[in-house]
């Protein structure tokens, strides 16, 4: 298999949780990952902002991988003011010199379920291989039915992979949100177990997340309408 072969998970990671890790080591361990960016994204397109700044989103990813050999945290979306999208974040790997064929975007089946409704679909299918791992209810094997537009796409974990394929990698991932986290802090409930260690013990020396609106966002978090796409936005 190639050495070049680079995964990148994208998310608002808010916080990162174990679902992230799981997500991303199922699609390392199929794939044969050389190295393996996590994303947090700045300005999620379609989704309510951040509970927590990108300050300590980066740090508690960077946290979580730091004990995880070729897993890094990356910044490229933090570093711009404009809307996180996962289009422009794969031409960036391009622009450093990686091919369509070396990327591989982790992404989980049930965020991948909406990818029609994505800046530049289709053509973003063509800047990369989508590694698409399974999540409760909703497991790989039914993305052929559901997405039987994209089913000539649809490619297994072997083999040469030159061009940008669909990839479904079935794997069990626990059913945690960042969502869920949040509530739980908020009401007082323990997330031990939920997210990395590292990662608890920043939370808590910083207290985030612990003023939440019944919503579930902080108090003082901008809102913005959240539309139907979960583009780069793993929950």
């Amino acid at each position: 298999m190639s050495a070049r072969r680079i995964g990148i998970l994208g998310g608002t990671f808010d916080p990162i949780h174990t679902g992230h890790i799981a997500l991303a080591h199922a699609a390392e361990r199929a794939l044969d990952l050389a190295c393996l960016f996590l994303v947090p994204s700045n300005v999620p397109p379609h989704r309510p902002q951040p509970a927590t700044s990108s300050h300590h989103r980066f740090a508690m990813v960077s946290l979580a991988v730091m004990d995880r050999s070729g897993w890094q945290g990356s910044d490229v979306e933090l570093q711009s003011p404009e809307p996180s999208y996962t289009s422009i974040t794969l031409q960036r790997f391009r622009d450093l010199g990686y091919s369509a064929a070396e990327l591989f975007f982790v992404i989980g089946a049930d965020a991948f379920a909406e990818i029609a409704t994505w800046r530049n679909y289709p053509d973003i299918l063509d800047i990369a291989h989508f590694a698409v791992v399974s999540r409760p209810g909703f497991p790989v094997g039914d993305l052929g039915r559901r997405l039987a537009a994209l089913s000539h796409r649809m490619a297994p974990a072997t083999g040469s992979l030159l061009a940008p394929r669909i990839i479904a990698i079935d794997a069990p991932t626990p059913d945690v949100s960042s969502t869920d986290i949040r509530h739980r802090i908020g009401a007082g409930i323990s997330i031990a177990g939920l997210v990395p260690p590292a990662v608890q013990h920043h939370i808590e020396q910083h207290r985030l997340y612990t003023s939440m609106t019944p919503g579930g966002r902080a108090a003082d978090a901008r809102m913005v309408p959240a539309a139907r796409s979960r583009e780069h936005g793993e929950d």
